[in-house]
């Protein structure tokens, strides 16, 4: 029963919420690794129009909900979700249209562009907590739990319970639907082979008649839906806060660098890699380590390598290992 309860243990409090984590990075990843792959330039305004898409989400939950419509046991956002991810295609077309357009006709190298969105990053920042504001929202409504830790002690009889929010399933499900719908865009639409095509070989891709302003437009399009996307659901699962948006740009970021920079694939698999190592380095492993221990050997102190406060210094240690020992990642991106 101690082994079970170890099980349990470790499901609640490091597995599930990794799982949940790690579903969100790799959306974010791979808005990030689509532009480098595609665009050539680390978009460093990538949290930040993970936060303005999140805020127009927000506001249209708020207005939906005040008119008294819902979305049953589900988040009302996710009704909201698709105004957010309109909203932020248009934002992202104005602002390659008005600032990193003249800068590809330029032929301004890639640095020049990680500036550029450097700049396009702070000026987002105070759009979004001019819009929104700077405190904490929380706006999951529906159904918090599919099953809460009392119900699951009482159907098993262990003294572990393992609690599973709903918005960690939502999160989930709809980053696997996700993840599988840009795959298949990808691989078998027309346009996806033509902004595969463009990423291997852009020359070739000129060449072969492939439309640069619209594979550009298509992507932005796409980074737009996967960012408003892994904002709206990191918020629903944490709560809303727009510092906090810029702080994930560096756990992103690793992820997609860890997978691989330029490789979707990689991008999925780094973000989880993250995610998992931030949970697990960061749990306190006491009450884990007490089922499975004698009792004389069981530990006094909370068995814990680092605080929660440092766990984005764990996505910074490993990107800095990942640069210095295989700059290309796990499956074979673009070097940095």
């Amino acid at each position: 029963m101690d082994f079970l309860n170890a099980i349990v243990a470790f499901a609640n409090f490091v597995f599930v919420p990794g799982l949940a984590y790690g579903a969100q990075l790799a959306i974010g990843a791979l808005g990030v690794t689509l532009i480098y792959g595609i665009l050539r330039f680390s978009n460093f305004a990538h949290g930040d129009t993970m936060a303005f898409g999140t805020a127009i989400t927000i506001l249209v939950t708020t207005a939906l909900t005040g008119m008294g419509i819902t979305f049953g046991p589900l988040p009302t956002a996710l009704l909201a979700l698709p105004v957010g991810i309109g909203a932020t295609i248009l934002l992202l077309l104005g602002i390659d249209r008005g600032v990193y357009k003249f800068y590809r006709d330029q032929k301004a190298s890639p640095v020049i562009l990680v500036i550029v969105s450097m700049g396009v990053m702070f000026v987002m920042n105070g759009v979004v907590r001019f819009i929104i504001g700077v405190r904490d929202i929380n706006f999951a409504d529906g159904e918090r739990f599919i099953i809460t830790a009392r119900e699951f002690r009482d159907m098993t009889g262990l003294e572990e319970g393992l609690a599973i929010k709903t918005t960690q399933a939502i999160t989930v499900v709809v980053a696997f639907i996700v993840m599988a719908l840009l795959f298949w865009f990808l691989n078998k639409t027309r346009t996806g082979k033509s902004m595969r095509a463009f990423s291997d070989n852009e020359d070739l891709a000129l060449l072969s008649g492939i439309n640069p302003d619209w594979v550009v437009k298509v992507t932005w399009m796409i980074v737009a839906a996967l960012a408003t996307t892994a904002g709206v659901l990191y918020g629903l699962d944490k709560s809303f806060k727009a510092f906090t948006y810029f702080q994930l740009l560096l756990p992103i970021f690793a992820a997609a660098i860890v997978g691989g920079l330029g490789n979707p694939l990689g991008a999925i698999a780094g973000g989880f890699v993250i995610a998992f190592s931030e949970v697990t380095i960061t749990y306190a492993w006491k009450k884990v380590l007490g089922y499975l221990m004698p009792e004389s050997l069981a530990p006094d102190g909370l068995v814990q390598l680092l605080s929660t406060d440092y766990k984005f210094a764990v996505s910074f240690a490993i990107l800095i290992i990942v640069l210095l020992f295989k700059p290309t990642g796990l499956f074979k991106g673009q070097s940095v």
